[in-house]
């Protein structure tokens, strides 16, 4: 299989995640001052990091909060909040020691009883709350010292409480009991919030009390040595493709997340313009609702896999701009599997009318729930109805805004039976991240009594357990081939993004998010 994140784990035993001397040469911004104006195609359904997994929220509340640990450019686990970390020979014990001189953005002094609060909320209602499961109990034997203590030992658990997918971010203690959706946006990141307004923007300020982690030169991945260049950032909610890229090209958006595919050529022709192409966004992919009829049945199920041509929904939810992918890792990741090919872009109507009589189904309503705000939702969503109905299948769309069908799905089991969504950050960061959102809890297919197939719950035990990486390895090629027999996900294929920034905008990398962090305007 080659050697990804779930081997790649093996070294992190043999690292000391210890601070280094102070760094010789930090990053200092060129130029200070300024707003920069990022076009962001989706609204936000919350900025509560700990209970929202959409990558809305993740783009602007990740330059507001972050987390004891974090990942590199690479993806590759590195420390933020934390000064060192400790592991016990026997891996039972985590202890880390904080870095002091952190203050949120309340003012108050960052110390191990936020920590722990932090965890303590995370573990009653953070949406991947499942990475703490084989955790005893954490305590903080002083201000500065924070340790976790496990049930038995667990080769990958640095590499989830590392994961940016949706992280414990580290909060105030007086936060501790904020419901979900409804945190304080108060965290210890180089930008504060000012203002939020659905549907519109979302303006943040430099935070004059940030402290830069000593230990690196420059900002990698999302942490490092950050430093906010911009005095604001506004990010507005453009929908609109068209809309986005006239914004760019008059100098009103000087970023934007996506240029449609159809307008690149237009763009590239504006000099003033530097386009950023970004490989492997995401996984197009429609979630099914095992709760709910007929998508409770396992045969229903597979007629709609047997049914659906992958290249013609890729090419209407990326403008073509797409490869076929099987999986839930990008070909080029050492961690990449074809587990459960056979399953995938059958394209076969006889199978798939053969699996619907086998299914009794009786032609009710299918409904697809879905958005505008993502056109490659919308458009994957509108051409999987067409290849249903052409089966025999009733298929009808639910169409909403993005924050209302992320509700819908989150918190209802009824009413809809497939959901639309993109999955980028979680294949990046690895197997791992990706397929804990098969798992509990709230696994993504809903299954009925929130009670998860025992077979997928052991394959899930096994990736984050077994003593090898080749084991490991092969639990995750299981848990795939599990998810794909048993349509508990359809991956559609895998699309590229494109982002672009007005040429005067400098130090901006296209990367999982938009990071505001050591970006500046040239003068």
């Amino acid at each position: 299989m080659g050697r990804g994140m779930l081997s790649a784990v093996t070294a992190l035993a043999g690292l000391a995640f210890a601070a280094s001397g102070a760094a010789a040469a930090a990053f200092k911004c060129p130029h200070v001052g300024g707003d920069f104006v990022f076009g962001q195609e989706a609204n936000i359904n919350s900025l509560d990091q700990m209970t929202s997994s959409t990558i809305s929220t993740r783009n602007v509340a990740m330059n507001m909060f972050e987390s004891l640990m974090t990942r590199d450019e690479n993806f590759s686990p590195i420390l933020e909040l934390a000064d060192s970390m400790e592991e016990s020979a026997d891996h039972m014990t985590y202890t880390f020691k904080l870095r002091q001189g952190v203050h949120f953005h309340n003012g108050k002094e960052m110390t191990s009883a936020d920590v722990v609060a932090s965890f303590n909320r995370y573990n009653k209602i953070g949406l991947a709350r499942n990475a703490l499961d084989n955790v005893d109990h954490w305590d903080a034997p002083d201000k500065a010292t924070f340790a976790i203590h496990m049930k038995q030992a667990q080769p990958t658990f640095i590499l989830g409480l590392s994961s940016f997918s949706v992280p414990i971010v580290i909060i105030p203690a007086e936060d501790e009991n904020d419901p979900p959706q409804q945190l304080k946006t108060i965290g210890t990141g180089p930008y504060e919030l000012v203002q939020s307004v659905p549907g519109s923007f979302v303006k943040l300020k430099r935070f004059d009390g940030y402290t830069p982690n000593p230990h690196f030169e420059q900002r990698t991945g999302f942490g490092g040595y950050k430093q906010a260049c911009f005095d604001t950032v506004t990010f507005r909610i453009v929908t609109e493709g068209q809309a986005r890229v006239a914004g760019l090209q008059t100098g009103e958006l000087q970023g934007v997340e996506d240029v449609p595919a159809k307008s690149l050529p237009e763009v590239k022709k504006n000099p003033k313009i530097t386009i950023l192409p970004l490989n492997n966004w995401w996984i197009q992919i429609a979630l099914p609702n095992t709760s709910f009829p007929p998508t409770d049945n396992l045969m229903f199920r597979k007629a709609v896999q047997a049914a659906l041509d992958m290249d013609e929904i890729m090419d209407a939810a990326s403008d073509g701009n797409y490869k076929l992918n099987v999986g839930f890792q990008y070909p080029n990741q050492a961690d990449y599997s074809d587990a459960g090919k056979d399953t995938y872009n059958l394209h076969n109507a006889d199978l798939a009318k053969k699996y619907l009589a086998q299914s009794g189904y009786k032609n009710e309503p299918v409904i697809l729930l879905t958005d505008k705000d993502y056109a490659p939702m919308y458009n994957s969503a509108l051409v999987m109805q067409q290849q249903l109905q052409a089966v025999g299948i009733k298929a009808e769309m639910k169409v909403v805004d993005w924050p209302t069908s992320v509700q819908l799905d989150l918190n209802t089991d009824t009413g809809w039976n497939f959901f639309y969504t993109g999955w980028g950050t979680q294949p990046a960061l690895g197997a791992l991240d990706t397929m804990q959102f098969l798992a509990s809890p709230k696994a993504a297919y809903k299954p009925p009594g929130d009670k998860d197939d025992p077979d997928m719950l052991a394959a899930w035990k096994d990736m984050n357990g077994l003593p090898t990486a080749e084991a490991r390895q092969a639990a995750f090629a299981r848990m795939q081939k599990l998810t794909l027999d048993k349509v508990y996900a359809v991956p559609f294929g895998s699309l590229t993004k494109v982002q672009a920034t007005r040429s005067d905008v400098k130090g901006f990398v296209p990367f999982r998010i938009p990071r505001m962090a050591d970006v500046w305007f040239e003068k």
